[in-house]
């Protein structure tokens, strides 16, 4: 094994990229948001964990047949040519970095429930912010194992409160303790698109040990084994949360609490623990950060290796991480962080969120395309592309038209970029010729 090899990220810090991307900050304020949908939302959840298991699968058999650095638009190029891959790129790398500003952000917010002041200081929280994006840019930069290792620790971590509160509701339900009457909500299939659609965001990220593929040590088997653990154990976390709600917290309770995990573990274990919580909460966002800005670095990267994108992205520091990729996506990152900071720019960073998500998404339906291309010889696995295509282009039509045009809008914006790289390829080929 060479120098390089050994740098690389072994299974369970493969597992932990999968599980800390997946789960994230989010976890910890969505029951709230689901509450008022009643069982609906339980629905919504096995129809995304579902979508999203099959979603996996693809991934893992095609990660198992050919692992290519760069994740789903390596497919996309390769099955319908460098058009079609660098608008999948693009799309993506474009939902990466303006999706992280979220997380940023939510890395802020729960720390400024244990530091006041933080959130009373004009310009704390977009400095503490992009603090933290450069710091985690700087460990990425550093060499794979250092992210590795934050990721492993920070995803054991987050993982605590959920699995102690899964482990309450066990408690409780062994013990024989009453559910609580919930307000009957009858089973829609709008309320449980609508659920669907929300749940779904809790999946983004689920091929992301295949996009490092190069730095993971027997890729072959560890990217599929680790995409598709990391997904079942994300799926059972967020059921099982799900139910622990569903069956021991009150519906009003929960949807008007601004910490509802925290609200569950105080009514059932007493005293104000929202403290403990909140500092959980901040280590995941900050764990998941630190996923995708390694992820975030590699698909420029990628894209510059497969001539796609300008071949200064294409250079490694002595680790061989990508050391220009990784500055222009945490530029990125900033600048999209500190739109949401601007006080009239709230809406634009929604709006950014929104569309860059389903440009995303278009990504995720051309590589189930190519899946069922590659793996043609593989009928079963060609079934379930056929079913996570038709779940994404679902749950592409819930984020509504406009986010759709303007997604396809911002896939154009890149048109530019791939012109003036083939117009290069092409003029060096000639003075070459």
């Amino acid at each position: 094994m060479n120098e390089k090899a050994k740098r690389g990220l072994g299974f369970w810090m493969t597992l932990a990229l999968v599980v800390g991307n997946l789960i994230g900050s989010g976890i910890y304020l969505l029951p709230a948001t689901l509450a008022p949908l009643g069982a609906n939302q339980l629905a919504g959840w096995m129809v995304t964990i579902g979508g999203s298991l099959c979603m996996a699968t693809v991934f893992a058999r095609l990660s198992a047949r050919q692992p290519l650095p760069g994740g789903p638009f390596a497919y996309v190029m390769q099955q319908f040519g460098p058009g079609a891959g660098f608008a999948a790129a693009w799309a993506y790398w474009t939902m990466l970095w303006a999706g992280n500003g979220a997380v940023a952000v939510a890395v802020v917010s729960n720390l400024s429930l244990l530091v006041p002041w933080l959130s009373h200081t004009p310009g704390a929280p977009a400095a503490v912010a992009v603090g933290a994006v450069w710091l985690l840019t700087a460990v990425n930069i550093r060499g794979v194992r250092g992210a590795g290792d934050v990721q492993v620790i920070t995803t054991v971590l987050k993982l605590v409160p959920l699995v102690g509160l899964i482990g309450l509701a066990l408690w409780l339900f062994a013990t024989g303790t009453p559910h609580v009457a919930q307000p009957p909500v009858p089973l829609s299939p709008t309320l449980i698109a609508s659920a669907a659609g929300l749940t779904f965001w809790g999946f983004l990220g689920l091929e992301s040990a295949t996009v490092p593929s190069d730095k993971v040590e027997n890729a072959g088997s560890v990217v599929p084994r680790a995409t598709l653990w990391g997904v079942a154990l994300a799926g059972a976390v967020y059921l099982g949360i799900a139910l622990a709600f569903q069956a021991y917290m009150p519906q009003g309770a929960a949807a008007a609490s601004p910490s509802p995990v925290a609200e569950f573990l105080g009514r059932r274990l007493g005293g104000d623990i929202s403290g403990v919580v909140a500092i959980f909460a901040a280590i995941s966002a900050f764990g998941t950060l630190n996923g995708f800005i390694l992820v975030q670095g590699e698909v420029p990267w990628a894209m510059a290796r497969d001539g796609l994108f300008p071949a200064w992205f294409g250079k490694e520091t002595k680790a061989g991480t990508p050391i220009n990729a990784h500055l222009v996506s945490s530029g990125l990152l900033t600048v999209i962080t500190l739109l949401n900071y601007g006080r009239d720019m709230g809406n634009l960073f929604t709006f950014i969120a929104s569309i860059s998500l389903a440009a995303g998404m278009l990504t995720y339906i051309a590589t189930m395309a190519s899946a069922m291309r590659l793996l043609r010889d593989e009928p079963w696995v060609v079934v379930l592309a056929v079913l996570a295509a038709a779940f994404n282009v679902w749950a592409l039509w819930g984020l509504g038209l406009e986010a759709i045009a303007y997604g396809l809008v911002l896939v154009a914006l890149g048109l530019p970029v791939y012109l003036a790289v083939r117009w290069r390829k092409g003029k060096m080929a000639s003075a070459g010729a």
